[in-house]
């Protein structure tokens, strides 16, 4: 497997709790948390990256991105997917790249049953910060804060996925109290 865990739970029980899969699109760095939410508490399973090769073709990176999800999601077994929602990219060819990369998230988790739910960046900062329009550093942050992780979550792609993950529960949380 080519990914770069950051944190790795030492002993991991499944069991009687809902693990949330968070996932930061790309195609160079794909960012991936698994949080647990057992006892209305909140545990990081595991975060980091999936890496892609520089000079590798695009269907390479695409295999590597199924393949690695898919392998992590039978270990975690998550209940649900949360993803970053396409948002509008300075340029076209990027934002069809970026398009590819979800294509094959979505198509891991479709094939594995497991819900998928799609969120606006800003929802997701708003979840995390309180402020749609946060910096990347301060969604580190807080994050770290929030998790009671030991060191900040790096690279970004991986913390941007933690809080993917983060704003899918507080979303959950939320509905299940209206």
């Amino acid at each position: 497997m080519d990914r770069s865990p950051s944190h790795n739970a030492s002993q991991v029980k499944l069991g009687e709790s809902r693990i949330i899969l968070g996932v930061d699109p790309g195609t160079r760095l794909t960012g991936y948390a698994f949080i647990e939410e057992r006892k209305s508490r909140i545990h990081v399973l595991e975060y980091g990256v999936i890496r892609s090769k520089a000079g590798e073709s695009l269907s390479v990176r695409l295999h590597r991105i199924y393949r690695d999800l898919t392998a992590l999601m039978e270990v975690y077994q998550p209940s649900a997917l949360a993803l970053e929602s396409i948002f509008f990219a300075k340029f076209a060819r990027a934002a069809l790249i970026l398009g590819h990369a979800r294509g094959a998230i979505l198509v891991a988790a479709q094939a594995q049953g497991i819900a998928i739910a799609e969120y606006p960046p800003t929802q997701v900062k708003q979840a995390v910060t309180g402020r749609g329009n946060a910096t990347k550093d301060q969604v580190a942050t807080l994050m770290q804060a929030n998790l009671n992780l030991k060191q900040l979550p790096t690279p970004a792609d991986a913390a941007d996925a933690l809080a993917i993950a983060y704003c899918h529960l507080y979303s959950a949380k939320s509905r299940r109290t209206l």
